[in-house]
């Protein structure tokens, strides 16, 4: 039996610790997937200083399995001018061995409850227009498609449509 598949799941406020195992999840979809629309990997410092940000804002939790974080979601400023500043973004990256198993659910449960607490009023969901486990997941949380961009990125030699999704919260 693989302890990763027979152990109940937990979720939970991130804590500055878990940065390498946000860091290994996060490289892995840079590496392997357009969902984040960059080649450059995050370095064990920049992870570090990253997860500390959200630790201080309360806006990071991760899923557990026994011991191993098998996921994270988060939210951020959606744009850094303030007249933007109750608008957010989120992100919520699954370990390619847990997908569809309703750890993208349960990380986003917590994160909207801390985003409306932090009086947040809208949540925007950017996510590449073919990841339709990503846009099911937010459609089936109330999140609405608003717009598609056309060809606004490329990754792997391909351009990418971005698809925006919003939540008022």
């Amino acid at each position: 039996m693989n302890p990763l598949y027979d152990s109940v799941l937990t979720v939970r406020a991130v804590r500055t610790g878990d940065s390498e195992a946000v860091r290994a999840i996060r490289n892995h979809a840079v590496e392997t997937t357009t969902a984040i629309w960059t080649g450059v990997t995050m370095t064990a410092d920049e992870a570090r200083a990253w997860v500390e940000g959200h630790v201080c804002r309360g806006a990071m939790f991760v899923a557990e399995t026994g011991d191993h974080v098998v996921g994270y979601a988060c939210f951020a400023p959606w744009r850094d001018k303030e007249g933007y500043r109750y608008s957010l973004e989120d992100s919520v990256y699954v370990a390619p061995h847990q997908q569809g198993r309703g750890v993208g659910r349960a990380l986003m449960t917590p994160l909207l409850e801390a985003a409306r607490a932090a009086g947040a009023h809208r949540m925007y969901a950017d996510i590449e227009a073919g990841n339709t486990a990503s846009l099911r997941l937010h459609e089936s949380l109330g999140f609405e498609r608003v717009g598609v961009l056309r060809e606004v990125g490329t990754k792997f030699g391909r351009w990418l449509d971005l698809a925006i999704l919003e939540l008022a919260l």
